[in-house]
C-alpha cells in the first residue's frame, strides 16, 4: 500500500509540474515578448501574454503578425517559447539537466517515467536522451530543405533564421510564422515548402513511441533477426494503431476537402489539378494540429470548415507535439462501437485485448474535452452578442482546444474577453484536460473495496 502511495503521489506531483511549469512559462515569456527591446513597435501585455500562451501550447493564434511586431530579439524568444512547449516541460528540465551533467534522480527518473507513461523507469532517461537527439535532428535537416528555398529568397541570414524558426514552429505543431500575415499561402504551389512542411507536422505528430519502436523492427530487418514483411506485425499495438488512424485521417482529410472544395475559387478552385491535390493534402495535415494554412480558411465552404473542426478535435497522436483528444482515442472509442453492436464484450485491435481502464480513460478525455468545447464555444457566443458566425466561432474554439492554430480570420477581431478564453482553451489543450481535471479534483484516492452499494440499471438511448 505504501508504494502504491508513492507512485499516486508522484503522479500528483507530475500533474503539479506539467500545470505550473506551462504557466510559468507562458507568464515568463510574456513578460520578455512585451519588453521594448522585443518589439518594432508598442505592445499592449495582454497581446504579449497571447502571443506567448500560443507559443508554449504550440498553437499558432495570435493577434498580432509577428513578422512586423517583433525585433530579431523578440523572435528569438517566440523560438525558444515554441522549442519548450514542443518538447514539454519535463524534457527541457532533463535537457538542462543534461548540460549541466547532473545526476538524474530515482525520484525524477519516476516523474519522467509518469510524464511518458512509460512502463518502467529502465533506460527512462535514455529515452529522453533519444527524444532530444531525434528532435533536434529532424529539425535541422528540415531546416536545410527549408534553406533550399529561403536563402535564395531573403538572403543568406535571413533565410537560414527563418528556415530554423520555420523548421522548429512545423515540427512542434505551432504553425506561427514570421513570413506575413498570410502564413504560407504564397507557397501553395510549391512542392518542397508543402511536402518539407508536411513530412516534419506528420513525423512530429506520430509521437516519439512510435519513431523508435518502426525504427527499431528497421534495425532488427537489417540485422536479419525477422523478415521484411514482419515490420509492421511485430509493432506494437500502439504504434500499428497509430499508424493506421492517422493514414485513414489523412487520406479522408485530403479527399473530402478535395470534392468539397474543387470549384471553390476562394480556396483551391483557381489550381491546376495536381496542385489541388497538394492544397488538401496540406489542409488534411495542418489539421492535425499544426496551423500553417495555404489557403484562406475563411474562404473555405461551411461543411469543409465543420469537416476540420472534427479533425481538429481528434488531433495528433500521444507522445509528440500535436493536441486534440487524439488518434489512439478515437480509433479506441470506435472499436468499442463496433464491438459493443457485434455483441462483444471487449475492445479488440490487430489480436489484443484493450483494457477496460484504457477505454474509460479515453471516454473520459473526449467528455471532459467536449465539455470544455462546448463551454468555451458559448463563451464567446455570449461575448459577441451575435456579431460573428457561429460556424467561425466553433472553428476557432476547436482549433485553440486542439492547439491547431488555423482561424477563419478571427482571432484578432475578438474583443478581449473571449480572447482569454481562447488562452485558457489552448492552455487547457496543451497541458490535458483530464490533468487539470484530476489536479482540481485533489490527490485523494478511493482504495479499492468490496462494492457493497446496490447495482440498478437505468434506461440509455
Amino acid at each position: 500500500m505504501k508504494r502504491y502511495n508513492r507512485k499516486k503521489n508522484i503522479r500528483w506531483n507530475t500533474m503539479k509540474i506539467l500545470v505550473t511549469g506551462f504557466l510559468l512559462v507562458i507568464v515568463t515569456g510574456a513578460v520578455l515578448l512585451w519588453l521594448p527591446v522585443s518589439n518594432q513597435k508598442p505592445i499592449e501585455f495582454f497581446d504579449a501574454l497571447f502571443t506567448s500562451a500560443s507559443a508554449v501550447c504550440v498553437t499558432g493564434l495570435v493577434t498580432i503578425i509577428p513578422q512586423t511586431q517583433f525585433t530579431l530579439f523578440g523572435k528569438v524568444i517566440l523560438l525558444i517559447l515554441i522549442q519548450i512547449g514542443g518538447l514539454g516541460i519535463i524534457a527541457c528540465v532533463t535537457a538542462f539537466f543534461f548540460l549541466l551533467r547532473r545526476q538524474i534522480t530515482v525520484r525524477e527518473r519516476m516523474v519522467i517515467q509518469e510524464t511518458y507513461n512509460a512502463d518502467s523507469i529502465g533506460g527512462i532517461v535514455g529515452m529522453v536522451r533519444r527524444i532530444l537527439i531525434g528532435t533536434f535532428t529532424v529539425e535541422g535537416v528540415g531546416a536545410l530543405f527549408y534553406a533550399v528555398q529561403f536563402v535564395p529568397e531573403y538572403g543568406l541570414m535571413r533565410g537560414i533564421g527563418y528556415s530554423i524558426f520555420h523548421s522548429v514552429s512545423a515540427f512542434c505543431n505551432a504553425g506561427i510564422d514570421i513570413l506575413g500575415s498570410d502564413s504560407l499561402a504564397k507557397y501553395i504551389c510549391n512542392p518542397l515548402i508543402n511536402i518539407t512542411t508536411m513530412l516534419l507536422i506528420i513525423l512530429s505528430g506520430i509521437g516519439f513511441s512510435v519513431w523508435y519502436d518502426v525504427l527499431g523492427n528497421i534495425k532488427k530487418i537489417r540485422k536479419k533477426e525477422i523478415p521484411g514483411k514482419w515490420w509492421f506485425t511485430r509493432l506494437r499495438l500502439h504504434s500499428k494503431l497509430v499508424i493506421v488512424t492517422t493514414l485513414i485521417l489523412l487520406a479522408a482529410g485530403t479527399l473530402l476537402t478535395f470534392l468539397l472544395e474543387y470549384h471553390n475559387p476562394d480556396t483551391i478552385g483557381h489550381l491546376r489539378f495536381g496542385d489541388k491535390w497538394m492544397a488538401s493534402a496540406f489542409q488534411s495535415v495542418t489539421t492535425r494540429t499544426a496551423g500553417y494554412s495555404t489557403f484562406s480558411q475563411a474562404g473555405m465552404h461551411e461543411e469543409t470548415r465543420f469537416l476540420n473542426i472534427l479533425l481538429m478535435f481528434i488531433g495528433g497522436s500521444p507522445g509528440g507535439t500535436a493536441g486534440g483528444v487524439k488518434t489512439t482515442t478515437i480509433a479506441m472509442l470506435t472499436l468499442t462501437c463496433i464491438a459493443f453492436v457485434r455483441g462483444g464484450q471487449d475492445t479488440e485491435c490487430f489480436g489484443r485485448r484493450i483494457s477496460a481502464q484504457n477505454v474509460r480513460m479515453g471516454f473520459v478525455t473526449v467528455v471532459l474535452a467536449l465539455i470544455c468545447y462546448l463551454t468555451g464555444t458559448t463563451l464567446i457566443a455570449v461575448f459577441e452578442a451575435d456579431k460573428l458566425s457561429f460556424l467561425n466561432i466553433m472553428y476557432e474554439t476547436a482549433s485553440a482546444l486542439g492547439t491547431v492554430g488555423l482561424t477563419a480570420d478571427l482571432t484578432s477581431h475578438l474583443c478581449r474577453e473571449s480572447q482569454a478564453v481562447i488562452i485558457a482553451l489552448m492552455y487547457i489543450g496543451r497541458v490535458g484536460p483530464v490533468t487539470i481535471a484530476l489536479l482540481f479534483a485533489g490527490k485523494k484516492n478511493q482504495k479499492d473495496r468490496v462494492r457493497t452499494l446496490p447495482t440498478n440499471n437505468i434506461l440509455v438511448g
